[in-house]
């Protein structure tokens, strides 16, 4: 393998072969392929785009570039993945629903990026909490328990890690090619039986353009099939944050709640249960949507979900009285800010992008890698669209360790916010559903 070879080819518009790309992948786990050559790679392919097959042909070699679970269960191993978004709680919810339904749960999951929160930041948040157990502990909370959220180990897919790391710092991570493989070569060494993609569309998402959202779902539907996992993609809205909150520890406090039914978040509960209904029907665990529904009801109001959340957090190290005294484990900023009003109207649109700023201005989030983050700050009672505000009232609660930060929050708050005098037209949560 020459590996500047294949950087011209796609560099210059031509598809690459199975095996120029398997050798490439290769070369850039043992060294052979330097980071300037992947950083090269990844630019053409930015550029000059991949067909299906060759997304295919990537994901494949990255996936088999380092090791793949196998499991040995009675009952189906499923899988969620967003990309991203304001108040996205979702798998905090998905996985003990789906494990309360009988399927299993190994979801590998990633930290904050950018503007959005990431679900092992908030697991983070969670006192004894160990987002990154070994294998064997990771295998025997998804046996026993149904489920267990943890972050990527250093095994599976190393190929993603440092191509990932590499595209980063070279402006080539919005290529969709690169995403797609990214995302399912670790979904596909972790040894899925079905997965379900949540692409998220709108002013809190990455991708903010519909026609941009559907591109990738549309990818990730088609190349995840034709790589042999089943697959279901859906596209739903982050013109509003999902949950009425945002920041880590208030986002599991949040979730917590949920689960024990006595805070529901609408469009939160809408979503997650979609989400969770196409994996329960992918498995074979459900009939149909219907039946998926029902059952995922059942699990919720009678507590089973609940009962399994707190069992994941206690098998993996946490507080076995969390789910019981939330407020009392969970950290708690020291200063709260109400943001009031300064005229009456409906709410008509939320810059959702602003209020995920708003948690990484209070700390709630990383600028680098390096980082360290602040659990207990955010942002929590979001109004939302289409609310009647008078002047005074309340559009969001500031929780912030400190007067500056709170104030640099409420400014970007307060910019995220338009109201006016007529109510908004309601937005579509559910927008599409992609089968590949």
């Amino acid at each position: 393998m020459i590996p500047q070879e294949i950087i011209r080819r796609k560099r210059d518009g031509h598809r690459l072969h199975d095996v120029e790309i398997a050798q490439f992948i290769a070369g850039l786990v043992d060294g052979q392929v330097t980071e300037g050559q992947a950083a090269a790679f990844a630019m053409a392919v930015f550029f000059r785009g991949m067909e299906r097959g060759e997304c295919v042909a990537l994901t494949r070699a990255m996936t088999q570039s380092g090791a793949r679970m196998q499991w040995d269960l009675p009952g189906p191993t499923l899988d969620k993945h967003s990309t991203g978004g304001i108040g996205d709680t979702v798998s905090l919810l998905l996985a003990p629903l789906v494990a309360a339904c009988g399927g299993y749960v190994p979801m590998i999951s990633g930290r904050g990026l950018g503007h959005t929160g990431g679900t092992l930041d908030k697991l983070d948040s969670i006192p004894g909490y160990v987002s990154t157990p070994d294998r064997a502990l990771f295998r025997q909370v998804v046996r026993d328990v149904g489920c267990a959220i943890i972050g990527q180990t250093a095994d599976l897919a190393p190929a993603d890690r440092i191509l990932y790391a590499i595209r980063d710092v070279t402006a080539t991570v919005e290529s969709i090619p690169l995403i797609t493989a990214s995302i399912l070569s670790k979904k596909i060494a972790a040894g899925l039986d079905g997965l379900v993609m949540d692409v998220k569309t709108g002013s809190g998402a990455f991708m903010t353009s519909l026609a941009d959202s559907r591109a990738l779902a549309q990818s990730i539907a088609g190349v995840a099939n034709d790589a042999g996992l089943k697959t279901v993609a859906r596209i739903t809205d982050m013109n509003e944050p999902l949950a009425n909150c945002a920041g880590n520890a208030l986002e599991v406090r949040h979730a917590i709640l949920h689960l024990k039914g006595e805070a529901v978040d609408e469009r939160l509960h809408d979503v997650t249960f979609a989400l969770c209904a196409d994996m329960l029907v992918l498995g074979g665990l459900a009939s149909d949507e219907a039946d998926a529904m029902q059952q995922l009801d059942g699990a919720w109001r009678s507590g089973r979900a609940a009962e399994i959340f707190a069992r994941m957090v206690t098998a993996l190290g946490g507080p076995a009285e969390l789910v019981d005294d939330p407020d009392g484990i969970l950290p708690q900023a020291p200063l709260r800010r109400l943001v009031k009003t300064h005229e009456a109207g409906f709410v008509a649109s939320i810059n959702t992008r602003m209020i995920g700023l708003a948690v990484l201005e209070l700390g709630g989030g990383r600028r680098r890698a390096a980082d360290s983050i602040h659990f207990a700050v955010g942002v929590s009672e979001l109004a939302r669209c289409g609310a009647r505000l008078e002047k005074g009232d309340g559009l969001a609660i500031i929780h912030a360790s400190n007067e500056d930060s709170a104030a640099r929050a409420e400014a970007l708050v307060r910019k995220a916010y338009s109201l006016a005098q007529d109510a908004p037209a309601p937005m579509l949560l559910l927008v599409e559903k992609l089968t590949g």
